[in-house]
């Protein structure tokens, strides 16, 4: 099982689709501007596979043969749609979107009649470009793997891309905006729904069972989408948010704190011009945020056509220096030891010179999360609750949007699904306090699966597998490059690829878990 991402790929899949690229002659542009209208019936259909050559396509490489151990010999073959639907900005502002409809094809029984639906949500990307529905793309590894583990075993796939990728309109991302993304999604079903009776898959219909999931920015969105249909008064037949930043007014305050995640340079960019965009209060300027190195044009720089090596490699962004390495000194001695750059090496990469944001908006926002403190973090309390109501911009925007605010709760089983050593999006505070949060939930309601736990219950073989598959990749990293890579570096390597190894053994306990509704 070793292998599966490298470093932040899942699997690629080349040669193996018919490019069909093709719609039936019937398909017209619709004028309709409601969110949630299908812009273009029928949609394009990119590429069809029938289920025996997938699984031959899949065995012909490891990597596909190590996905095609995990998720099992496809049964269905898979018709893939580019869909285009209405939907709305952070502010509200009418926009377009579009995304993916994987449709199972074939004679098995759970390939055509009734099947259940699966609304997915991406992670993040950086590329403008993004378009998990063409699996003719090599890059498009997510796609590939949603495509595996549940379009070819039956479960229709509904995966948008989000608004501000690929062709939207408009001119940036609501990335980690609830409300936002969570009708997007609700857009993106019920543009599906209006397309599939008049696709080539017409076979197959929606059964009535809706699954909603997704990994890390798409597992927040997975569970914000469940609190829409909710508030909406309906439900998900059942729910897996996979590595997602849901308790996200904790999150940001441990990280201000400076338990910096991997990533934290390319995410705060994302999240302070989706909040800017929708409150237009986080900052006057993007200078008052960001330090002068890299503050001119990153109100615009993702997502970018460039590529994220590009941008780093061109100075735009820092690699890993959130903060800066001399850090502020505010004269009470517990405060400035929680400043300080810590010890921990993984979070000490966070800091340095150049840095990305600027010591007095760091400061401004610490010492809101002291005046104001959220109950999760630094040190939890019963309950985990927010913060009563934080006064500094952006830290009432991460309240505004935790996935706590509300006191809303789940309603329909639901499956967390991540790794208790993931770097990137921290497991303990918040997939732990989501857990805590709802630790008087009816029993059964609430699974939680830490891929990294010790293996027992329903879920120890996958537990055992991923375990394994990192113990194997370890040791291929330690012989990789004519052995040059010492056991530490080996380890750090291991280490930065965690978040997107987790994702197919999530993924795939995510199916495990909805064939029981």
């Amino acid at each position: 099982m070793a292998r599966f991402f490298r470093p932040l790929g899942i699997i690629v899949i080349t040669g193996w689709l018919a490019a069909c690229g093709s719609s039936t002659p019937t398909s017209a542009v619709s004028t309709d501007v409601t969110a949630g209208a299908l812009i273009v019936n029928p949609p394009l259909r990119i590429a069809s596979v029938d289920a025996a050559t997938f699984a031959a396509q899949l065995g012909a490489s490891t990597s596909g043969a190590q996905l095609l151990q995990l998720a099992g010999t496809p049964t269905c073959g898979v018709d893939f749609y580019y869909i285009k639907y209405r939907t709305k900005g952070g502010a509200n502002e009418r926009t377009t979107a579009s995304g993916a409809m994987m449709v199972p094809t074939g004679s098995a029984s759970a390939c055509s009649g009734g099947r259940p639906i699966v609304l997915y949500a991406h992670g993040t990307a950086t590329d403008k470009n993004y378009n998990i529905a063409d699996i003719t793309n090599t890059a498009n590894t997510e796609g590939a793997l949603v495509a595996a583990v549940f379009a070819a075993q039956g479960y229709i796939v509904v995966a948008p891309n989000y608004a501000g990728y690929d062709d939207s309109t408009l001119s940036y991302h609501p990335y980690l905006n609830a409300q936002q993304q969570s009708g997007e999604m609700l857009d993106a079903l019920a543009a599906a729904r209006a397309a599939l009776p008049n696709t080539f898959s017409s076979a197959t219909t929606d059964g009535g069972k809706l699954f909603v999931t997704g990994y890390s920015q798409g597992g927040y969105v997975a569970m914000a989408t469940v609190r829409a249909l909710q508030a909406a008064g309906k439900s998900a037949t059942a729910s897996a948010p996979m590595s997602g930043p849901y308790a996200l007014e904790a999150f940001t305050d441990a990280i201000f704190y400076g338990k910096v995640d991997l990533g934290a340079t390319v995410f705060s960019p994302l999240l302070a011009e989706s909040y800017q965009k929708a409150y237009g209060n986080i900052y006057s300027a993007p200078s008052d945020l960001f330090s002068a190195t890299y503050a001119t044009g990153i109100d615009t720089l993702l997502p970018s056509t460039e590529s994220l090596e590009a941008i780093f490699s061109e100075n735009k962004l820092p690699l890993t220096q959130l903060f800066d390495s001399t850090t502020p000194v505010t004269g009470n001695a517990a405060l400035d030891a929680a400043l300080a750059v810590p010890n921990d090496p993984l979070f000490s990469l966070g800091f340095g010179d150049p840095y990305l944001v600027n010591n007095d908006y760091r400061l401004s926002y610490v010492l809101d999360a002291v005046a104001d403190p959220d109950g999760a973090v630094p040190t939890p309390s019963a309950g985990v609750p927010l913060a009563a109501e934080p006064q500094q911009p952006l830290r009432h925007a991460v309240w505004t949007n935790d996935l706590r605010n509300g006191n809303w709760a789940p309603a329909s089983p639901t499956l967390m699904c991540g790794g208790a050593q993931d770097p990137t999006v921290f497991f303990s505070v918040n997939t732990g306090t989501m857990q805590a949060f709802w630790s008087t939930l009816p029993a059964g309601l609430l699974t939680v699966l830490d891929v990294h736990g010790t293996p027992a219950g329903p879920f120890a073989q996958l537990q055992g597998a991923f375990q394994q598959s990192q113990a194997q990749e370890l040791a291929f990293l330690q012989t990789a490059a004519g052995g040059s890579l010492t056991q530490a570096q080996a380890e750090a390597v291991l280490v930065q690829n965690y978040h997107t190894a987790v994702a197919p053994f999530c993924t795939v306990a995510a199916r495990g878990f909805f064939a029981a509704f």
